[in-house]
């Protein structure tokens, strides 16, 4: 089993794609004067699932610049959560955990946290391979604060996701030389990708 590691090219692509969701979502969220400040509900305990090897790889890079006893409080906190989803999920319920990162309302690896925790929040939409355009409204509190605007659906701002998430499998395509569907898929949550470790694949193509 070989680690699946970014090149610094990737690792800058991937960089300037964070930065483009930063700046769609500001563009979303000024007019509607929406922030997460003073939230009675913290989005890190959604059960969100993350499908690249690129981003685990990312979020690896930051894990390890912590101290390693702040990781090896990480890793056991990371157990505790997939053992709760786990727990739920039998259950028949869907988890809702506060994520291993989240410490006192704000998470540990800020710089380095994924697409979907970049993105959540705002109105969103996207279009499918097929066609279709999904649209999202935000989580709760953004809704309210576009009540309160009076925008009608037309005029709504929102994060348009299709571009940067073609993007982003476009550096995972590059990431494996364009033989990723050789690949195993990436199904999980930032704990399993903690408790896991560095992702490792049979035979991979790593950049240099």
């Amino acid at each position: 089993m070989r680690e699946v590691c970014l090149s610094s090219r990737l690792f800058a692509r991937l960089e300037r794609l964070y930065a483009e969701m930063e700046a769609t979502y500001e563009r979303v969220a000024g007019p509607l004067h929406f922030t997460c400040k003073g939230c009675s509900d913290n989005c890190c305990d959604s059960y969100f699932l993350h499908h690249t090897y690129a981003e685990w790889s990312y979020l690896r890079v930051g894990f390890l610049l912590l101290p390693r006893e702040k990781q090896q409080q990480i890793r056991e906190r990371s157990q505790v959560y997939v053992l709760a989803c786990e727990r739920a999920k039998a259950r028949e319920e869907r988890p809702q955990v506060m994520c291993p990162l989240n410490k006192e309302g704000l998470c540990i690896l800020y710089h380095h946290r994924l697409m979907v925790c970049r993105t959540h929040g705002v109105p969103a939409s996207m279009t499918r391979p097929d066609g279709q355009t999904l649209r999202f409204p935000g989580c709760f509190r953004c809704q309210e604060k576009v009540e309160e605007s009076g925008l009608s659906e037309e005029k709504l701002p929102r994060v348009e996701r299709t571009g940067m998430l073609r993007e982003l499998a476009m550096i995972e395509k590059d990431l494996f030389a364009g033989k990723r569907h050789l690949y195993p898929k990436v199904r999980l949550t930032i704990a399993e990708m903690l408790v896991q470790g560095p992702p490792l694949v049979a035979t991979p193509h790593c950049e240099r």
